[in-house]
């Protein structure tokens, strides 16, 4: 479980940490808008929805072990690239390779390799365990890749030359790139190769035209949108910081990684708490928490008592996110997904739950670009506070069909042993 924690964090830490952890300094570096790096996360988007559900298919049949350490490791081939400083276009084909190294080879090998390790009675942990060790890597590695910029730079960030940035950041993509790497050894070496029963033998395709027929799969597909729109939402935290706030690079990217220690301890909570009562009721608390927080952050100005509303609102919608992250998984248990259908089903719900990588990005930048400034981050956060509404019917949407007897698999025939 520890190595796939890790796995599950290093995996995406150049394609997302980067620019999350370091916003302004990407931006300046790679002579970017806020809507051309979210065009690039969008091209990302659209290759990991053609790999979600192959991929999950293929998680079905093939050990965790060799998809997971062949996407690790070439997605540090993408890493050595993206230290080249390449152009726009070249950095756009990236960003769609990397789609495909992180999705195909191992989102559905790696909730598999959770569910399993979950068993019946402990989906919450399991994958509260592995949000939380997850942001626990990102927020250790993230500590790590702020000091290494910060020595680059001088003491006064904001009088730093262009060839200071550009040798800082480069610096900080080697490191995740060295870090991703050393982590698809780390799966090679440390992730046992499963034992199958007669599941190997059901035929992916059959299994994928179950799973799209099931209404409560496209429930939890819908609740995974609004949460994961909540957990890019995060990725321009330091962005505001440096615009709204006055904060200087490394300041904001210091902020910014303060925020993924929250992460552990959100997923873990979340995770005991869904196991106690139910995924399902967590995930409506927790999505009518963010409806407040970001409501007001909406309207708080960085003034006054403003100011206080929005650190805190920092703290809470960190929490949120990643108590979401932690637990909207756990809802194949308390569905009672048939086992030999998790990579068929996790492809299809992360299809459509995933979607966000293809458009928030693009939608998020041009809010911001539209009004630079606070105007058109209140403007952002008025969005996130609608996707949050969104998912609370999307829930009540859930508990609908639960009750109503459309949530059952009875009608499903095992494969035959």
């Amino acid at each position: 479980m520890v190595t796939l924690v890790v796995v599950g964090e290093l995996v995406f830490a150049l394609p997302f940490n980067v620019p999350r952890f370091f916003r302004p300094t990407v931006l300046e570096v790679f002579e970017l808008t806020n809507t051309q790096l979210g065009d690039m996360f969008a091209v990302y988007g659209v290759a990991a929805m053609l790999a979600y559900f192959p991929g999950g298919a293929l998680a079905d049949h093939f050990s965790a072990r060799s998809l997971i350490a062949a996407s690790l490791i070439s997605t540090s081939i993408g890493g050595l690239y993206m230290a080249t400083f390449p152009g726009n276009l070249e950095l756009t084909i990236l960003y769609g390779f990397w789609g495909l190294t992180t999705i195909f080879l191992f989102w559905g090998a790696l909730i598999r390799a959770t569910r399993d390790w979950g068993g019946e009675k402990s989906q919450g942990v399991a994958f509260g365990i592995l949000e939380g060790g997850r942001g626990l890597v990102a927020a250790v590695a993230a500590l790590v890749a702020v000091n290494v910029l910060a020595f680059y730079m001088p003491e006064n960030t904001r009088l730093a030359t262009p060839e200071q940035r550009e040798a800082g950041l480069h610096a900080v993509i080697l490191f995740y790139t060295l870090l991703t790497f050393l982590a698809g050894l780390m799966a090679w070496f440390m992730i046992p190769v499963e034992k199958r029963g007669s599941d190997i033998a059901f035929n992916p395709l059959k299994g994928m035209g179950i799973v799209l027929q099931k209404p409560i799969c496209w429930a939890q597909a819908c609740i995974i949108v609004c949460a994961y729109c909540g957990y890019k939402g995060l990725d321009n935290y330091s962005l505001y910081a440096v615009q709204v706030l006055g904060m200087d690079e490394v300041e904001g990217a210091r902020l910014a990684s303060y925020g993924a220690w929250a992460r552990p301890v959100a997923a873990g909570f979340a995770g005991v708490i869904s196991d106690r009562f139910d995924a399902s009721r967590s995930i409506l608390v927790t999505f009518a928490i963010l409806v407040v927080s970001y409501g007001t952050w909406s309207m708080a100005a960085p003034a006054g008592s403003g100011l206080a509303i929005i650190y805190l609102n920092f703290v809470v919608t960190h929490f949120a996110v990643f108590a979401l992250r932690g637990i909207y998984f756990a809802l194949l248990e308390e569905y009672k997904t048939p086992k030999y259908l998790t990579g068929a089903a996790v492809g299809m719900i992360s299809l459509v739950g995933f979607t966000p990588d293809a458009f928030f990005a693009p939608i998020a930048g041009r809010i911001l670009d539209a009004n630079p400034g606070l105007v058109g981050h209140q403007h952002y956060f008025l969005f996130l506070t609608v996707i949050a509404l969104v998912g609370i019917f999307v829930v009540g949407w859930l508990v609908w069909l639960h009750k109503t007897g459309r949530s059952h698999w009875e009608d499903v025939a095992a494969p035959v042993k």
